[in-house]
């Protein structure tokens, strides 16, 4: 069994330490105590969360742990000595050491990211680049796994992160049982952008909202203004004019951004480039790749090299 230990500070974030229920979910899913979560602290006892919740922990006495994740919260507070002290020795005597969102400021602190890929929450990037200049910041993944060391972006992406090492552990089957256990409809790869086309439009109106999750469903088609029109239930003129002053975008643009993220995601694993482009309704693999282009500033064969280089998904 597996021992699992969750470090949490004062003014640490729920959100974060919900990552743990991956975990127990595994277990409930494989049939077997694969895990062992224990939730810690520097002193133990009641910590509180930046919400007012507190949660009872145990202090850190040298139990081995083969995991040990370290969350993040609102603020980001210098670490105490202790803490530094703890997670060094984790580093050495553990499997593997891990972070969610701004955890990753105590790992940089304690020099375990030195040299190493890394990831934090979108809005601690430039911060965490600043201050400690020797970590290989990767700005726009869900998580990064370098070796023994994994970083993942804020919030849900801790979820993210948690199913990866399940399926490293035990497989991809109870990973994604897991997964479906706690109702979690799609299991993002490390690589996937931490934003989102379809929440950056930020459609106004349910019309327009169901005209773009019609698109998403339906990104392999042909996607007429027509067809979009009618499943907002508008004239073509109408929605034209509505989704122009609601997402600030032309459908045309809109649609190739959903496009381009679609196919980011399977340009992660081994599908031709040019299956990849017709799976998402680009006409050819040089107009992906244009789109691309636009989008990241280089083409899906260098993402694909980069993802390789990473050893491919988790």
């Amino acid at each position: 069994m597996q021992r699992i230990g969750y470090v949490v500070t004062p003014g640490f974030t729920l959100m974060g330490l919900t990552v743990m229920g991956a975990f127990e979910m595994a277990n409930r899913t494989s049939k077997e105590r694969a895990y062992q979560a224990v939730i810690l602290s520097e002193h133990g006892g009641p910590v509180r969360s930046a919400c007012g919740v507190s949660v009872e922990t145990a202090a850190f006495d040298g139990t081995y742990f083969d995991t040990v994740i370290i969350g993040g919260g609102l603020r980001i507070d210098a670490p105490s000595p202790n803490l530094i002290e703890f997670l060094r020795v984790s580093r050495a005597s553990s499997r593997r050491v891990a972070s969610t969102c701004s955890g990753a400021f105590f790992l940089a602190r304690a020099g375990i990211l030195d040299r190493r890929r890394a990831t934090t929450h979108w809005r601690h990037v430039a911060r965490l680049r600043i201050q400690y200049p020797a970590v290989k910041v990767e700005a726009d993944c869900i998580y990064v796994v370098d070796g023994p060391v994994w970083t993942s972006a804020g919030m849900t992406a801790g979820f993210d992160l948690a199913f990866g090492m399940i399926e490293k552990d035990l497989g991809g089957a109870t990973a994604r049982s897991a997964a479906k256990y706690m109702m979690v409809d799609h299991r993002r790869a490390r690589t996937q952008s931490q934003s989102s086309a379809l929440l950056e439009l930020n459609a106004k109106s349910d019309r327009i909202q169901a005209a773009l999750v019609f698109a998403k469903k339906n990104l392999h088609t042909t996607l007429s203004i027509g067809r979009l029109a009618e499943a907002a239930h508008l004239s073509p003129r109408q929605f034209c004019r509505r989704f122009l002053a609601e997402t600030g975008q032309s459908p045309a643009k809109a649609i190739e951004s959903l496009r381009v993220e679609a196919a980011r995601l399977l340009v992660d694993g081994r599908l031709p480039l040019a299956t990849v482009a017709t799976e998402t309704g680009f006409a050819d693999r040089e107009r992906m790749r244009r789109a691309f282009i636009r989008a990241y500033g280089h083409p899906p064969q260098v993402m694909r090299r980069n993802v390789q280089a990473m050893g491919g998904r988790a």
